[in-house]
């Protein structure tokens, strides 16, 4: 079967993680602001809740853009999926990031899903780095 180089599609996925890890490291800053200010009880800026928001919902479309990519590039390369470790990484990252965004909606109602967010976004951090190594192997596979 004669396809088309998809290239363009793991230029697209290499600037999407990058971003998403950004992304994260800035919710990182954000939510430790956020914290410090809570158990010290001293002020924080108005905007700061609104950015962590708009961060959070950044790498929530850049994880499924990712997730996106990474389906639809494997089955155009080997018509397959699950070459490597890299799907159950991908998958999990992808469901702490919804699990991380979802707890992050009912903080206000359900004062115990704030340690539910702050756990899981620390296994994300694990997850991220697992989806990242696993990410360079898949990525050596698609290198001419």
């Amino acid at each position: 079967m004669n396809l088309p180089s998809f290239l363009w599609l793991w230029k697209i996925a290499a600037w999407s993680m990058g971003l998403s890890l950004l992304a994260y490291l800035l919710l990182a800053i954000t939510g430790v602001w956020m914290f410090r200010a809570r158990t010290t009880r001293t002020s924080r800026p108005s905007w700061l809740r609104s950015l962590h928001y708009m961060f959070g919902g950044s790498l929530v479309l850049l994880v499924l853009l990712l997730l996106a990519i990474g389906i639809v590039g494997t089955l155009g390369h080997f018509g397959s999926l699950g070459h490597s470790s890299h799907l159950p990484a991908g998958l999990f990252v992808v469901g702490l990031v919804l699990l991380s965004a979802t707890s992050a909606i009912f903080i206000n109602s359900q004062p115990w899903m704030r340690s539910l967010h702050i756990g899981t976004n620390i296994i994300l951090f694990l997850g991220l780095v697992w989806v990242s190594l696993t990410g360079w192997d898949v990525v050596q596979k698609y290198l001419p």
